[in-house]
């Protein structure tokens, strides 16, 4: 297989860098910077990245403004914004976007400790 291809043994299947134990993240704030929920492999190679897959969780009986600020915190260049419903299941967040060089994810929300982040990384790496 030429070097520049991919198959199923070239990732690594993580928890979030955020999580403890692969336990769900708790989003504390509620203003930038926001809570860590991963940071990304330093590599800067073309083939080399955490792809992130992240759901959401609202334990409020209110409907919640999440943000992520996605590898920085200039807005609105580095936020996305979802309203997760009250009391909901997994509601999708990041649906496997990538990282890398060291950049973070952080998560703010209009109500603090209401939202619980659950996902993982399928990490891309040269081993």
């Amino acid at each position: 297989m030429p070097n520049d291809m991919r198959d199923y043994r070239d990732y690594q299947k993580r928890k979030l860098s955020g999580s403890v134990d692969g336990r769900g993240i708790k989003v504390a704030a509620n203003s930038s910077p926001g809570t860590v929920i991963h940071t990304a492999l330093s590599s800067v190679a073309a083939n080399e990245w955490d792809e992130i897959f992240i759901g959401a969780v609202n334990a409020s009986g209110s409907d919640v403004k999440l943000t992520v600020e996605w590898g920085g915190t200039n807005s609105p260049d580095d936020h996305i914004e979802v309203t997760i419903p009250a009391e909901s299941g997994f509601t999708e967040v990041i649906p496997g976007h990538v990282l890398q060089n060291g950049a973070v994810a952080r998560a703010f929300a209009a109500t603090a400790d209401v939202i619980v982040l659950h996902g993982y990384v399928n990490r891309y790496q040269h081993i």
